[in-house]
């Protein structure tokens, strides 16, 4: 079926410079250990004053004090949060977005979208891709995120024969990530088929298409390219169960476990309605959730983007699994896929992460407040999401995200603590939305009120990656950005 284990080394020796072409070796920075101190910190589950925090050479964090001066550390006179996992992008799509906001000759969905999607990918470049996945990356990075889950299917060459080397566009975003300086997990796509039951894909997916032994044999050269690279993690992701049969997927899973155990596993489930009935037309009447449940078993290490159309006990069922919804609120709104049942599953006890998914917003902020808007709105209610009485509505979703992403991106973050990465964001005190805020008012002051842009400065294990604002390599970047995307809209128009 595949090449076991002991194949990784053999890919990692004959990808040994694929890094070195494919982009620059941010994680080859070396560090001595060294301080930082912040007027206010959210250390643990608790707000400290006067924060002096030790980073080792590791990049992690191996000290913490408060109520402690400066003492010749690195200032930062703001408020230092975990940095936030982006648990579900597909960085191809950053270059199409704001392009697909013209009406078609009949009603809009995503299936409509999805068909523009795919025209537009059929002429971008391993280099394009590169280009594209950096310049999101810097964005993501100074609104606050510190770690990216590339969710990523888009594997071959356009008549969907496969690059020389097999891994060349997954490897081309960990590239973009390094460029970047932001921690990624590695989430190739399996995608077989067009619909469920195994229907044959379409010309548009061609070049997303491997079977076990392909796809498992890109699994393998990226586990040996990211060996011994703490801000790089591995997982899968099969796509949907339209596109993966339950073989396939059985077989994926088994691979998996013998390259990296335990590594996570997203898929996209329920995100549309019309993905449901197809499902259960399938199934003989098992919706997608359930499905997933009864025949293939979820538990911490599965993530579940969207679940968006789940029934009270498909809701209750995840909630009770120990897995994490994966949501991306302004994709799905802009989609118009529908609204997720969070107050029955957060009161139930769920797990949840964001992600920015098509990227129409790259701002952790503003997923959050559309989160809870989208709730106030269908419940015509505030504070739809808090938790409880006199909580504070930022901090409850805040605290859900930054230990959801934490569990499903293989790394050790999410908290400020002995041990873990320094992955920091750092709110700027002084910007207008947070004056005069301190403690829990910060992060509702944020995500409510400063349309997520009062992020001042941002380390990725414990590197300092933007500062002031702005990102030490965005010109650069940016130039890149704009060159590939004057040759892809050169070319005829999207629609």
């Amino acid at each position: 079926m595949l090449a076991r284990a002991v194949g990784v080394m053999d890919a990692a020796s004959r990808n040994q410079n694929a890094v070195a072409v494919y982009g620059c070796l941010y994680y080859s920075f070396r560090m001595q250990e060294h301080k930082l101190w912040f007027e206010h910190a959210l250390i643990g589950d608790d707000w400290h004053r006067d924060v002096l925090m030790t980073v080792g050479a590791d990049g992690t964090i191996a000290g913490i004090r408060s109520d402690t001066p400066a003492d010749g550390a690195v200032r930062h006179e703001g408020a230092g949060l975990p940095g936030i996992a982006n648990v579900h992008s597909h960085a191809h799509q950053r270059a199409m977005a704001g392009l697909t906001e013209r009406s078609g000759p009949g009603p809009d969905s995503f299936w409509t979208w999805r068909e523009l999607m795919y025209r537009f990918l059929g002429r971008m470049t391993p280099e394009d891709l590169q280009a594209i996945a950096a310049q999101l990356y810097v964005e993501c990075l100074k609104a606050g995120y510190t770690a990216v889950g590339e969710f990523q299917y888009l594997h071959h060459q356009p008549d969907g024969h496969p690059y020389e080397t097999r891994a060349e566009m997954s490897l081309r975003t960990l590239a973009a990530a390094r460029e970047a300086g932001i921690a990624i997990t590695l989430l190739p796509t399996l995608y077989a088929f067009g619909g469920f039951g195994g229907v044959p894909a379409g010309e548009g997916q061609r070049r997303f298409l491997n079977d076990a032994e392909g796809f498992l044999r890109i699994v393998e050269i990226l586990a040996g390219t990211i060996d011994g690279d703490a801000d790089a993690a591995l997982g899968i992701s099969p796509h949907s169960l339209r596109a993966v049969t339950p073989e396939l997927m059985a077989e994926a899973l088994a691979g998996l476990d013998a390259i990296a155990p335990g590594a996570p596993v997203h898929i996209h489930v329920a995100e549309q309605a019309r993905e449901v009935e197809e499902c259960i037309a399938w199934s003989g009447g098992a919706r997608p959730v359930a499905w997933l449940m009864d025949r293939i078993g979820i538990d911490g290490r599965w993530c579940l983007i969207h679940a968006t159309h789940m029934d009270e006990g498909e809701t209750d069922r995840l909630a009770q699994s120990g897995a994490v919804a994966g949501l991306c609120p302004l994709t799905e709104a802009n989609l118009g896929d529908g609204l997720f049942p969070a107050p029955r599953y957060l009161e139930a006890g769920g797990r949840i992460a964001i992600g920015s998914d098509s990227h129409v917003s790259r701002s952790p902020a503003a997923e959050l407040s559309m989160l809870e808007y989208g709730q106030r709105l269908i419940h015509r209610s505030r504070n739809a999401l808090a938790g409880g009485p006199g909580r504070s509505t930022g901090r409850t979703l805040f605290d859900r995200v930054r230990l959801g992403g934490a569990q499903v991106m293989g790394r050790r973050t999410g908290r400020l603590a002995i041990g873990a990465r320094a992955d920091i964001a750092v709110l700027d005190t002084a910007a207008p939305a947070l004056v005069s805020r301190e403690g829990d008012a910060l992060l509702d002051s944020w995500i409510f009120a400063s349309d997520g842009g009062a992020v001042r400065d941002v380390y990725v294990g414990g590197r300092q990656v933007v500062a002031g604002g702005r990102h030490e390599r965005e010109d650069e970047i940016a130039a890149r950005y704009r060159t590939a995307l004057d040759r892809l809209l050169a070319e005829p128009s999207v629609g």
